[in-house]
């Protein structure tokens, strides 16, 4: 952790100042081993491997911990060989990579650094936090970084002084949270006036949700120990690629009757090679098939919550099973 960020930081739930109590290791003028302390409250968090640590592992996004160390790299661009992220980041956000150069953007759900990197490939100071040991993944993937500031924290009581960020992005998490609309609005008080915030979320059909096998079979697949279910994934998933693609073929109706093969397949979707197609396979099988929670969300819904944090609905694309939705705030809001 940089001694700098401490002007930035604020106690969960109480906002207080946090001070550094004891440092056990330094190295290249940043805490690796040390403890934050709330002298309000004195609670007391600790920096371990560089990142302070305001939660611990085993809560509600468990698996996605476990996800991210098998698969650090595999969606990471300069690792895979692709630009998918970087692809989907800017077409996702409507941001311009000069905008951001110089900017501090908050990063709510950074997993592995899949969009980490291409952040920090903009000039962006970027502030990364996730809830789960896939941090130290990330860090490995980005670190040393004079830009990146990581943290694991709850997105519900992130450990932030409101009000600084000039961009805030959440990726393939909101659903994944235990109250999806209070997700959204915990993260709202820490944007700038005049700042903008972009997220998706699974889209709710009847289609999407009640005639996808995910929904079907996740009430078993969710209560599965994560290891087993893993190795069930691993073997099945290469198998059901084949499969989808015939039936993809289907004149008419392929593409409907493929929504009930449990996996997902990027085979002439994705610009990846055959292994790559298998290994992203797993990876999404596995991540639809294990969170706690998986909760899509209808168009009028994210509308709701916009107008609800007095944001200005900046742009909205609905398509696929996806929301994508980017709001400002107003210049002169708290």
């Amino acid at each position: 952790m940089k001694w700098s960020v401490l002007d930035f930081l604020g106690a969960p739930h109480t906002g207080s100042p946090l001070v550094v109590d004891r440092v056990t290791a330094e190295a290249d003028g940043e805490i690796v081993e040390g403890d934050l302390v709330d002298r309000a409250s004195g609670a007391e968090y600790p920096i371990r491997n560089g990142i302070p640590r305001f939660v611990r592992e085993g809560d509600y996004a468990a698996s996605f911990g476990f996800q991210w160390r098998l698969f650090a790299r595999t969606q990471i661009d300069r690792f895979n060989g692709t630009d998918i992220t970087r692809t989907r980041f800017f077409s996702s956000s409507g941001w311009d990579a000069v905008e951001l150069k110089g900017q501090k953007v908050l990063e709510v759900g950074c997993g592995a650094g899949r969009f980490t990197q291409v952040v920090l490939d903009t000039g962006a100071e970027l502030y990364a936090l996730d809830c789960t040991v896939a941090v130290d993944a990330c860090r490995q993937n980005n670190s040393p970084h004079p830009a990146l500031h990581l943290f694991q924290a709850d997105l519900y009581a992130m450990p932030f002084a409101p009000a600084q960020f000039d961009r805030i992005f959440c990726y393939g998490v909101l659903q994944h949270t235990p109250d999806v609309r209070r997700a959204f609005l915990s993260m709202v008080p820490f944007l700038k006036p005049g700042g903008e915030i972009s997220l998706d979320v699974y889209l709710k059909t009847f289609r999407s949700h009640y005639l996808n096998a995910k929904y079907w079979l996740r009430p078993l697949t969710r209560r599965i120990n994560r290891e087993r279910l893993y190795r069930v994934v691993r073997l099945i998933a290469p198998r059901w690629i084949p499969l989808s693609n015939a039936i993809r073929r289907i004149p008419k109706v392929g593409w409907f009757l493929d929504s009930l093969v449990p996996i997902p397949n990027y085979t002439d979707w994705l610009p990846l090679t055959p292994v790559q197609v298998v290994e992203w396979a797993i990876l999404d099988t596995f991540d639809e098939f294990s969170p706690e929670y998986d909760q899509p969300q209808t168009p009028e819904t994210v509308r709701a919550w916009f107008r609800e944090a007095k944001l200005e609905l900046v742009r909205m694309k609905v398509g696929g099973n996806m929301i994508i939705a980017t709001g400002r705030k107003p210049r002169g809001e708290a």
